[in-house]
């Protein structure tokens, strides 16, 4: 059975000499690096043969020369956590925040969630109180609201909200003047600007119409104490906005008639109501201006149609509709919104018509006469039932109640 087996794997010399010839192994295999030195393992391999006996853990530890309370062991080239040093300067350490930082934060929450306003403002102004505690510090924090509100598409109205809240709850007020008195002046020198902005660059353009939003909602927001002790809103920005809308229309571009829109459907109503209780003629001059621009200018189709629309809702005063005139003088001609609630009825050709149509009172008439869309009905203690007649007895049920009335009358009798 063993016979067939070959002879080089039968002998283990043979054996030995096909595994040397195969790997070829020239020198000694390289120490393992976690073995202990050459002359440390023959010595202990030697102690073991001689019959001389080990040393006992204790007293190995009695002889160490290690020490618990040595410095830490640090090799050379390795920088520690502590010495790191970062390109900020900050040696490995987390910057300090800054105002910067912190007004760039409640601005990001704040456009992201502006129903969040009235929950956060008075946490945002705790904070900034116990920041804002120099004249410099609080001239930087106008500086950066005001960048922010005019800098951030469709942030203008919350921007206004927050500078009128701190005007009133900054508790620092040097004396250069107030948070709102600094915000005043940071608009007031935009302001001197207009003449150049509304000719410049599209870049520079853009910025001064972010600035006249801004300023159209500082005036609907920004309150201030009037002579007589009341809060109301601050003229001297009532002036710059006629002036800002003067300055729009001696330039009449698309983008500048665009802006100007814009801020009167913002506050057209409440700069008008304000120009006539003080009798002044002030929006109908400005509707002047726009029409000698709708007729005058080099404007787009789109744009023109923006202004004459803008004449339209201001002939219309401004869409509003007051409680007073809906109840005594509203009228299908001077109320648009006269027919809103309405219904709505069909005809039998299914073409539909309300009140504003001419026919209406015919073609209603119609319909209750065709069908008898409102049964009479009878009105007792407040309520309303229906006075339907009787349906008429089926002559086969007819016949079976007489019947049954015949047999009652006999059961009673018997």
């Amino acid at each position: 059975m063993f016979n067939n087996i070959t002879p080089s794997l039968s002998s283990p010399s043979d054996a030995g000499d096909v595994r040397s010839s195969a790997f070829n192994v020239g020198e000694p295999l390289r120490q393992p690096r976690s073995s202990p030195p050459i002359s440390a393992a023959s010595q202990l391999v030697h102690n073991s043969t001689s019959g001389t006996a080990l040393k006992s853990p204790d007293s190995l530890v009695k002889n160490s020369k290690l020490s618990a309370a040595a410095a830490e062991f640090i090799p050379s080239g390795y920088a520690s956590y502590q010495d790191a040093v970062y390109s900020d300067g900050s040696e490995g350490q987390y910057p300090e925040a800054t105002l910067d930082d912190f007004v760039h934060d409640f601005v990001s929450i704040l456009t992201s969630s502006p129903g969040s306003f009235e929950s956060e403002i008075d946490y945002i102004t705790d904070t900034l109180n116990s920041w804002v505690t120099t004249e410099e510090i609080l001239k930087e924090l106008v500086e950066l609201i005001y960048v922010q509100s005019t800098s951030i598409p469709n942030f203008a109205y919350t921007g206004a909200r927050i500078c009128n809240h701190l005007s009133q709850h900054i508790k620092i007020s040097p004396r250069n003047g107030n948070f709102r008195q600094l915000l005043l002046v940071r608009c007031h020198t935009e302001f001197d600007q207009k003449d150049r902005a509304v000719r410049g660059d599209k870049e520079t353009q853009k910025k001064f119409h972010s600035y006249v939003l801004f300023l159209g909602e500082l005036y609907l927001n920004l309150e201030v104490k009037t002579r007589n002790g009341t809060m109301g809103r601050a003229d001297v920005l009532l002036g710059a906005l006629k002036d800002l809308m003067n300055t729009l229309f001696s330039h009449p571009d698309d983008p500048n008639l665009i802006c100007a829109v814009k801020l009167l459907k913002l506050c057209g109503s409440i700069l008008e109501d304000t120009w006539k209780e003080r009798q002044k003629p002030d929006m109908n001059e400005i509707i002047m201006k726009i029409q000698e621009v709708v007729l005058d200018a080099n404007c787009s189709r789109d744009v023109r149609q923006m202004l004459l629309n803008l004449v339209e809702l201001r002939s219309s005063n401004w869409g509003r509709v007051h409680a007073a005139s809906v109840l005594r003088d509203a009228t299908p001609d001077n109320d648009p919104n006269y027919f809103m609630n309405e219904p709505t009825f069909y005809t039998t050709d299914g073409t539909p018509f309300t009140a504003a149509d001419p026919d209406y009172s015919e073609k209603y008439q119609e319909i209750l006469d065709r069908e008898d869309f409102f049964p009479d009905t009878c009105e007792e203690n407040g309520t309303e039932s229906f006075c339907a007649e009787e349906d008429e007895m089926d002559p086969e049920m007819e016949e079976a109640f007489e019947r049954f009335c015949m047999e009652s009358e006999s059961r009673e009798r018997k």
